[in-house]
């Protein structure tokens, strides 16, 4: 059955475990985020610079395993449908949570995050559940609320990372896996099928299980190229903040810790307040198409507003501005959706996943390596503000794309490759 033909309290119901589900998996992983670094470095003996090596390694690891896994589990969800690779991502991410907590060598630690990076590839699966179960005028809210969940899941978890991990540095791992398999457990009593068997793939196709052949499966859909592109450049853009943050505000502002977690915290927040409250709003005002446009704009504004504030005030006189960027991706996914058929928006998340992996990749290393560049003693110039520029100059070049692609009279269903 089409869940978007149930009453709307059905689908409410089955959107709401979609947003818990994608909230308790981002709380897990925020809880950690103050944590793996210093279990890492209790395995090093201490070595910090061993330690933060380290720590890069399972970042790529992390990311590279997700472009791998998750147009594999976009093809399963389209031949076997949503909930039973939902329900097995949960499981096996509290299962893995248990095994980082068990972790008694960096060894493990590191497969035990190689497994995370396969469960936590869910989040393609629970984007084409959205589609499946929103009416398409419906879908840039709902997907306003999954980043509403993110925004919520990261400020939280790591804020509940930080008090578990005073006490005992594999408490918050505990805490995750609880989080995670309850989560299981209550998806297993509640959570209904969204894509029926007469909607399914035929067969499950190795070709487009692959993240090569599923970002050749983007060709078969010129519009979603186009946007495709936008989502790759937006995340790449994205990277700036964990990779030059903590050390650009030390390097500019002389924040500590304790100024930063205050300021990434907002961060959160405004993100909650645009994905929750704005985005339904301002798409029905202006569109998809625009409001993807003045979303990328603000982003542009926000970051070349960073990397040129020469003061704290400054740089926090950007927050809301940045924040206002959010817009644009509940308003991508919408066209994407629009753009394909049921049949294949498993597999279409997979690919967009793919990229959002490869971004995870590259821009670590791009942004870290322009921020060394315009800091160390042979800097060409003193720019402590150039990975923003670099982020800004990214954001306008999908700005120009979605300018060409997102065109509302070719969002409509589109028949493709089964």
């Amino acid at each position: 059955m089409d869940l978007t033909l149930l009453r709307p309290g059905a689908r409410r119901a089955a959107l709401v475990f979609i947003f818990i589900t994608v909230l308790i998996d981002v709380l897990a992983f925020g809880v950690i985020i103050p944590v793996l670094p210093h279990l890492v470095e209790e395995f090093t003996g201490g070595d910090v610079a061993a330690a933060a090596r380290w720590v890069g390694i399972f970042g790529m690891v992390f990311a590279a395993v997700q472009f791998v896994a998750t147009p594999v589990q976009g093809a399963l969800s389209d031949r076997f449908g949503r909930r039973p690779v939902i329900l097995v991502s949960c499981l096996g991410l509290g299962l893995d949570f248990v095994l980082m907590a068990l972790a008694r060598s960096l060894g493990l630690l590191l497969v035990a995050r190689l497994v995370s990076g396969v469960a936590a590839a869910s989040f393609t699966t629970a984007n084409a559940y959205i589609a499946d179960v929103t009416p398409p005028e419906r879908r840039a809210k709902s997907y306003g609320m999954i980043g509403a969940a993110f925004g919520l899941g990261f400020v939280v978890g790591p804020l509940v990372g930080g008090w578990l991990g005073a006490i005992d540095l594999r408490l918050p791992f505990w805490f995750a896996a609880g989080l995670a398999l309850l989560n299981f457990l209550y998806g297993l009593l509640v959570l209904p099928e969204s894509l029926p068997p007469e909607r399914r793939t035929r067969r499950f196709d190795l070709s487009h299980a692959n993240p090569l052949g599923a970002l050749a499966l983007l060709r078969s859909y010129p519009q979603v190229v186009g946007l495709a592109v936008v989502v790759f450049l937006a995340n790449l853009a994205h990277y700036v903040y964990p990779s030059v943050f903590v050390l650009f505000a030390d390097y500019r502002y002389g924040w500590g810790p304790r100024e930063v977690s205050w300021v990434l915290a907002g961060v959160g927040v405004m993100g909650i307040i645009v994905n929750a409250v704005l985005v339904g709003r301002v798409v029905r005002r202006l569109g998809e198409r625009r409001t993807l446009l003045f979303g990328l704009a603000c982003g542009v504004l926000g970051f070349a507003i960073y990397g040129l504030a020469g003061t704290g005030a400054l740089f926090l006189a950007g927050l809301p501005v940045s924040a206002l960027w959010a817009l644009a991706t509940p308003s991508t996914q919408s066209l994407i959706t629009r753009a394909v058929g049921p049949e294949v928006q498993g597999r279409i998340q997979g690919a967009l996943m793919s990229l959002v992996s490869l971004a995870g990749i590259a821009g670590p290393l791009v942004f870290s390596h322009v921020f060394a560049l315009f800091v160390g003693q042979d800097a060409p110039a003193e720019v402590p503000g150039a990975p923003w520029f670099l982020a800004a100059l990214l954001l306008g070049a999908g700005w120009l794309v979605a300018w060409r692609h997102a065109r509302p009279a070719a969002a409509g269903g589109a028949a493709g490759p089964a």
